[in-house]
């Protein structure tokens, strides 16, 4: 006599879905998630829009976007519009930013990571980028160009992030392209570390802009070996400026209090 069978656990087996239309809705607006093109906090195309871009009905692309809002991947605001979901943290609080800008020694360690990804990431962008790429940091290069040579340094620490995020999306490392991308808005903010005291030096500007351009040259042609050196050479480069200028200012506080001091004797 056979021993009764087992019972079946509920948890084997899923629902087919007899239509995975809206399935695909969301699988192709989460790859562009994925892959960088949409980033956090994007608004999508309206309803009638993206249904005719993606041509499904309207239905269909509601229940792939209410998928994707299950999935954490897509926020829907009523009256507003489906947006790409907040998908990171910030890579520092307020309070570790300014505990950073306080002590310069801790500011050079976020230098020294940037240094071996920023690295890597040229190599790479060497090695995989495509024309649309070679052309955007071409563009990029001759937008700083432009504003150096109309002293625009305003504008820096802008371009800085926009040139060091098109490397890193030209490595096509998703990854990388994440991780970074939190970095960059940090930086972007101007809270991490002032970037206008790096250019009060007509030298330090021109040579930031010259390492960009090789920067961008060496990705243009392909040598993975001597983007990855130059990526490395420039991040190098602004760590040594940035430790001079937080000695500097800290050299013009101390100036400031002998003179204050000197006065009261008087």
């Amino acid at each position: 006599m056979n021993a009764p069978a087992k019972p079946v656990a509920d948890a084997l087996f899923e629902p087919i879905d007899s239509d995975p239309l809206a399935k695909k809705v969301a699988e192709q607006i989460e790859i562009l998630v994925l892959d960088g093109l949409l980033k956090e906090n994007t608004k999508l195309p309206g309803e009638r829009e993206l249904a005719e871009q993606l041509d499904v009905s309207r239905p269909k692309l509601r229940e792939g976007l209410k998928l994707l809002e299950q999935r954490g991947l897509v926020r829907i605001v009523a009256g507003e519009g489906a947006f790409v979901a907040t998908l990171s943290g910030p890579a520092m609080s307020p309070a570790l930013i300014a505990l950073y800008n306080r002590h310069p020694e801790a500011l050079d360690d976020h230098l020294e990571y940037r240094r071996h990804q920023e690295a890597f990431a040229a190599r790479l962008a060497a090695e995989r980028s495509t024309a649309d790429d070679h052309a955007r940091l071409s563009a990029i290069v001759a937008t700083m160009q432009t504003a150096h040579d109309r002293g625009d340094a305003a504008r820096a620490p802008e371009l800085d992030s926009d040139f060091h995020l098109a490397v890193v999306e030209a490595s096509y490392n998703r990854t990388l392209i994440h991780t970074m991308t939190a970095l960059y808005e940090l930086n972007r903010s101007a809270v991490f570390f002032s970037r206008t005291e790096l250019l009060t030096s007509a030298d330090v500007s021109a040579t930031l802009l010259e390492q960009h351009r090789g920067i961008a040259e060496a990705i243009v042609a392909g040598d993975a070996d001597r983007a990855e050196r130059v990526s490395a050479e420039h991040i190098d480069y602004v760590r040594g400026a940035t430790l001079q200028a937080f000695a500097q200012r800290d050299r013009a506080k101390l100036s400031k209090k002998r003179r204050l001091a000197g006065t009261a004797r008087v």
